[in-house]
Order: C-alpha cells, then sequence, then structure tokens
C-alpha cells in the first residue's frame, strides 16, 4: 500500500490512475482483515476465483465470495473477463495500491471512520509482520545471493514532524526510483517487499 498522506504535504500518486484514493465511503468498504487480505492477494498473485482465494488463504469459498462481491460494490476488484469460463468467476484488482490520509480519518468526528481507518492500518502492521517471519523462516530455501541481499535494520533519530516528513518523502522516492529497472522475467531477480516504518517515541 502506497503512503499516506498527511494535509500538509502534495497527494503522492494524484496523477496516477493505477493508485485508488481512498475516501470515507470506500474505507467502509475495505475495512475488514479478510477484504484488505483478499485485494493483497489479487494485487500480488494476479486473477483468481473465490474459491481459489480460499485455498490460498484458508477461508471458506463462501467467506471469500461475498467480501469480493463488497469489494466490488466499492470499486476495488472487477470480473476478469479473460479467465471466466462458463460459470466459473475470475476476480482482478482494479488498481496496483491504495493512498489515504490517515490524519484526516484518524481525527474524524465519525467514530465509525475512526475504527474503520484502525482496522486498515492494524491489518497492514499485521501483514507486514507476517511477510518478514515467512522470510525470515524461509530465507534458506533462497540463494546465498539473496540471503545476503536481504536487511533488517531499525534507526532512532530525534526529528520535528517536519523532518519526519521530509525523510519519509525521500526514502519513497528513493524506493521509486528504482521501480520497473528490471525487466519481468528476468533471471535471478524477484520481487522484493520494502516496509517503511516512522513513528515517534516516548523519551521518558
Amino acid at each position: 500500500m502506497p503512503p499516506n498522506e498527511p494535509e500538509d504535504r502534495p497527494v503522492p500518486y494524484a496523477d496516477d490512475p493505477k493508485i485508488h484514493h481512498v475516501d470515507t465511503r470506500t474505507l467502509r468498504g475495505l475495512a475488514h482483515p479478510l477484504r484488505i487480505r483478499l485485494l493483497n492477494a489479487l494485487r500480488e498473485f494476479g486473477s483468481a476465483t473465490a474459491s481459489g482465494l480460499a485455498d490460498r488463504l484458508g477461508e471458506s469459498s463462501g467467506a471469500t465470495s461475498y467480501h469480493l462481491r463488497q469489494l466490488a460494490a466499492y470499486g476495488f476488484v472487477e470480473d476478469d473477463p479473460e479467465r471466466g469460463k462458463g460459470r466459473e468467476r475470475w476476480w482482478k484488482a482494479v488498481h496496483a495500491g491504495n493512498t489515504f490520509n490517515t490524519s484526516t480519518f484518524t481525527e474524524h468526528p465519525d467514530a465509525e471512520v475512526r475504527g474503520a481507518v484502525g482496522v486498515v492500518l492494524h491489518e497492514v502492521a499485521t501483514t507486514h509482520a507476517q511477510e518478514l517471519n515467512t522470510w525470515l523462516g524461509t530465507m534458506r530455501e533462497w540463494p546465498e545471493e539473496w540471503r545476503k541481499a536481504f536487511d533488517l535494520s531499525d534507526f532512532k533519530l530525534r526529528l520535528t514532524p517536519e523532518l519526519s516528513v521530509e525523510l519519509a518523502e525521500k526514502i519513497q522516492e528513493l524506493v521509486n526510483s528504482y521501480r520497473d529497472r528490471v525487466p519481468e522475467g528476468t533471471e535471478g531477480s524477484a520481487v522484493v517487499r520494502t516496509h517503511l516504518h516512522m513513528f515517534p517515541r516516548p523519551t521518558d
């Protein structure tokens, strides 16, 4: 998921049709752990059926089918006519990612909206932790070059909110500068996940 959008900074991906800008209406449609997992799976692995996603995620096909229809109602997924055959319904993600203004939602007067953004953010954090733990548990299965290439670092810096925003923007710009540098199918390449977490800590 692309970065959040504090109100006092330019909106990232504003002109990118592949990125969905979540508003209060679509936030309600996204704010369910299984829907977030379904959407992530479609974005990462491509089109799938409700039963295929159920097998991948360890859920019932009834649950995945229902929540896929809910995601479709809010514009996150749609039918994939190139894959559907007969009664078999294939789904695909409409966008490559989401972005939203976290501060606007967390300060929203409607408690339902505040609760919805909390669900989304906690599910994103859970997904990040699961992805990292999966890598740590399976890294021996990867070639030595990849085992040496991974990074697990943390830093402590004293910053102002303004400098924190500046740092996040520079990191995002650097990461984006590596997009499309390696063509799909390049021998020895892999999809690399990069997580950015930035938050203040108490000093006492």
